[in-house]
């Protein structure tokens, strides 16, 4: 399955990603990416333009405490151990170390991984263990979720007592292969399951009063939530 965002037009597509992103991206993300590509499972990989919008949100807000959820090859975590101050620290979350590994190696030679935490987990009782600690409520600055569709909403009651108020919280793969503006007996399969998540995760989000929303169409949909109270 192909990761070429929601264009009709990938010559549209890739004139955005090669006007517009691929000159800003740093070469250890290019690294990453290539490193990734040949993967079987490359269309989990953060897509390099919402890669670009993270980057501006993270610099936007000064973020300097985060927290990842889903981190695959780790181009979303480079980017943000990057973008975020020598003294930030990052949280990252994943059930699959042996991913990690195949981006951990550029990761290394950055100079970068004293701002991460890496923790092989499921996402979910590792969030429990953080908000047990109340030092933890209200202190991340930014949380970048791209993990499994179905918890999305166990995700999001979880991480809003995480972010501070004003913080981010960016969703990935909000549109999901554009499935979401399909009729069922149009969608594939192997996607149903993870749209059926995806439609009731964006109609709770766009209810929940603790947030102001805003759905991005880069790479595969990523939804933009800033926590009011």
């Amino acid at each position: 399955m192909a990761h070429n965002g929601l264009l009709q037009s990938d010559e549209l597509y890739k004139y955005i990603l090669e006007t517009n992103v691929y000159p800003q991206e740093p070469e250890p993300l290019k690294e990453i990416r290539a490193l990734t590509a040949s993967h079987q499972l490359s269309f989990m990989g953060t897509s390099p333009d919402a890669g670009q919008m993270i980057e501006m949100l993270l610099k936007l807000t000064g973020a300097k405490k985060t927290l990842e959820l889903g981190v695959y090859t780790g181009y979303s975590l480079l980017l943000t151990a990057l973008t975020i101050p020598e003294d930030g620290k990052t949280v990252a979350i994943d059930v699959n170390r042996e991913f990690y590994e195949i981006g951990k190696p550029v990761i290394d030679k950055t100079g970068v991984e004293h701002k991460i935490n890496f923790i092989e987990s499921e996402a979910l009782p590792t969030l429990d263990k953080l908000l047990e600690d109340p030092d933890n409520k209200g202190s991340f600055d930014f949380v970048f979720i791209d993990a499994d569709k179905i918890n999305y909403l166990n995700y999001h009651e979880k991480v809003i007592n995480l972010v501070k108020v004003n913080g981010i919280i960016v969703y990935d793969n909000t549109l999901w292969y554009g499935s979401v503006a399909k009729s069922e007996d149009l969608v594939p399969e192997a996607l149903k399951e993870g749209r059926t998540s995806v439609l009731n995760f964006n109609k709770a989000l766009a209810m929940d009063p603790r947030v102001k929303v805003s759905m991005a169409p880069l790479g595969d949909g990523i939804t933009i939530c800033r926590r009011v109270y």
